[in-house]
């Protein structure tokens, strides 16, 4: 692959970059008292409630319902995670599949919303091809280490 600037691995290396920054300000755009305090999956819960697929909304009610205090500090964490571990590029791979997961959750619960789809199909589509791309490969903790 010919490139101007950087190789195809930097390049790949930005994406990842920009995809944990993405997931930090997922993290950072929240409002923590209102998302810890039960707003966050109150507001899942409604969209769950009225959702076209009742698959949906039965997973919503047998697995986040019953927990939504440690669902809301699992999903801000989640992203936090991730947005950390893909910027500086530790357990990348295991990032990348994290928050393809992630976004197609999100995509699923929100699929009614073109402003939501749009945006986790762009973050899936960036963590499938970093993760195919082994985005790994430069400018991480992962090639430091070794690992992977």
């Amino acid at each position: 692959m010919q490139t101007i600037w950087l190789g195809g691995p930097e390049w790949v290396a930005v994406l990842r970059i920009g995809l944990g920054l993405w997931w930090l300000e997922s993290w950072r755009h929240k409002d923590k008292k209102d998302w810890f305090g039960g707003g966050g999956i109150r507001w899942a819960a409604g969209v769950a409630e009225k959702h076209r697929w009742g698959f949906v909304t039965r997973g919503f009610d047998i697995v986040v319902k019953p927990y939504p205090r440690f669902m809301a500090y699992l999903v801000a964490y989640a992203e936090l995670a991730l947005g950390l571990g893909l910027i500086v590029g530790f357990l990348t791979p295991i990032a990348l599949l994290a928050g393809l997961l992630l976004n197609l959750v999100y995509l699923i619960l929100m699929i009614h919303d073109w402003g939501e789809q749009g945006q986790n199909l762009m973050m899936a589509l960036i963590s499938g091809v970093a993760f195919f791309a082994m985005g790994w490969q430069v400018w991480s903790l992962d090639n430091m280490l070794g690992l992977f």
